[in-house]
């Protein structure tokens, strides 16, 4: 489950956070929350909807662990992942983890990031990418080469143009499958109405 994923600002969101959180604690259930805290709700920062010291803190008021790791590395969020899944299914209750990264990207296309962010925070936190933070430990840990990357790129490229020239030449799905490839057993209700869409289309 994911909490203040972009820093929730709906009341609603915020509502269920609570009660999902608070249901957590109460009850010792085996979950997982992990929210993905990239400082941002649009164009409002985090310092400007919580006086506490980031979410993770938050699930002591709850009664469980909550735990801080860094959201650009990838091993870390993995590590603290496993290690919380553990506690859940081994039976000591929740644990909120909260992965600190960075929005890089504009809230929607018709957002500007510029506008608000500050570009030599943004810049800092550009350097701290994740995916060439894990290609050059791979790199380094001689797990990676520019070679075998070409390698796997025309793999994908080979995959995706079969992929594709499969998908074009096949027939078009039977109308059936709008629901069957969804229910085992169909309930009526959905039946009748998928019956009239068939009437409506003939």
């Amino acid at each position: 489950m994911c909490i203040y994923g972009r820093t929730v600002s709906a009341s609603k969101s915020t509502l269920r956070s609570h009660s999902g959180l608070n249901f957590a604690g109460v009850y010792k259930t085996p979950t997982v929350f992990f929210c993905k805290n990239n400082q941002w709700a649009i164009s409002t920062n985090i310092s400007d909807q919580t006086a506490s010291d980031g979410i993770a803190i938050k699930s002591k008021a709850y009664g469980f662990d909550g735990i801080v790791v860094d959201g650009n590395d990838i091993l870390a969020v993995y590590t603290a992942t496993k290690s919380a899944m553990e506690k859940a299914r081994s039976g000591k209750g929740p644990t909120l983890i909260e992965a600190r990264t960075y929005r890089l990207s504009s809230h929607s296309t018709s957002d500007d990031g510029s506008r608000y962010q500050d570009q030599t925070e943004y810049k800092e936190w550009v350097s701290k990418d994740p995916i060439a933070r894990f290609r050059r430990y791979l790199e380094n840990s001689g797990i990676w080469n520019r070679d075998f990357e070409q390698e796997i790129q025309q793999k994908a490229e080979r995959q995706i143009n079969e992929a594709i020239t499969h998908a074009e030449s096949s027939p078009m799905p039977s109308m059936d499958t709008l629901i069957t490839d969804v229910y085992s057993e169909v309930p009526k209700s959905l039946r009748d109405d998928f019956n009239d869409l068939k009437n409506s289309k003939n």
